[in-house]
Parts: structure tokens; C-alpha cells; sequence
């Protein structure tokens, strides 16, 4: 059955969809933006600090969910400009150390709010 994810540390959603839904032992994220909960707005800084908080609140959903960065199976990375290819490796390896996930990364013409990553994954509950 179907739940939905509701990540209380995540930054609340920009338009009509959650942050993500379970279906049995999997779970499916929507894609997370560099968007601070506190702060309520996008991160400061270029691509390193706009990936680290991606994959920040890529951790909050999948926990809510049952699951963890070690638990993905598979993300799906946008970055709005493919030049900041190498610095989105630098952050993403310190996330996914080992047993990396596969992965698709691609450049995409714009991002909401103007920002240069987004991150979705699939994961299983632990």
C-alpha cells in the first residue's frame, strides 16, 4: 500500500506533490532542492554548498521513509549548468562512500528557483 512521506526537517514542498511515497519496502523521493527549512530560501554559496544541501534533505526524506543514503539504489541528479560536473562529484562521493547507487546526472535548461541542483533517489527501507 501506498503512504506518503512527510519529512518534518525536509523544506516543505513548492508545488502540488509530496516528499515522496513508500510502496512496500521501497521508496520513492521527490527531487530535493538546496532549500534550507530554517531558512526557509535556498542556500548561499555555488554548486558545493547548493549539493550538500540537496543530498541533506535527500537524508531527511529517506529517513522519514524508513531508509537511508546507504539504502538508495539509484538517484536521479539536474544540475543547471553540466561545467559543475566535477564539484557535484566532490560533494556527492562524501555522501556515497561506498556501494555507490547507480545514478543518472544530466544538464537540464533551468531548475525551480533558479537553483543548480536537484536530486530525486529510490531507495529501500532498512
Amino acid at each position: 500500500m501506498k503512504q506518503i512521506i512527510d519529512a518534518q526537517q525536509a523544506p516543505e514542498a513548492i508545488g502540488p506533490y509530496s516528499h515522496g511515497n513508500t510502496y512496500g519496502d521501497l521508496i520513492f523521493t521527490s527531487g530535493q532542492l538546496p532549500v534550507c527549512r530554517q531558512l526557509g530560501a535556498v542556500v548561499e554559496g555555488g554548486i558545493s554548498e547548493q549539493s550538500e544541501q540537496s543530498i541533506k534533505n535527500l537524508q531527511f526524506v529517506l529517513q522519514a521513509g524508513g531508509g537511508d543514503l546507504d539504502s538508495v539504489l539509484k538517484t536521479t541528479c539536474y544540475l543547471a549548468d553540466i561545467a559543475d560536473f566535477a564539484a557535484f562529484n566532490e560533494v556527492y562521493k562524501q555522501y556515497f562512500k561506498q556501494d555507490c547507487p547507480a545514478r543518472s546526472c544530466f544538464a537540464v535548461k533551468d531548475l525551480p528557483l533558479g537553483v543548480k541542483v536537484e536530486i530525486e533517489a529510490i531507495a529501500h527501507k532498512k
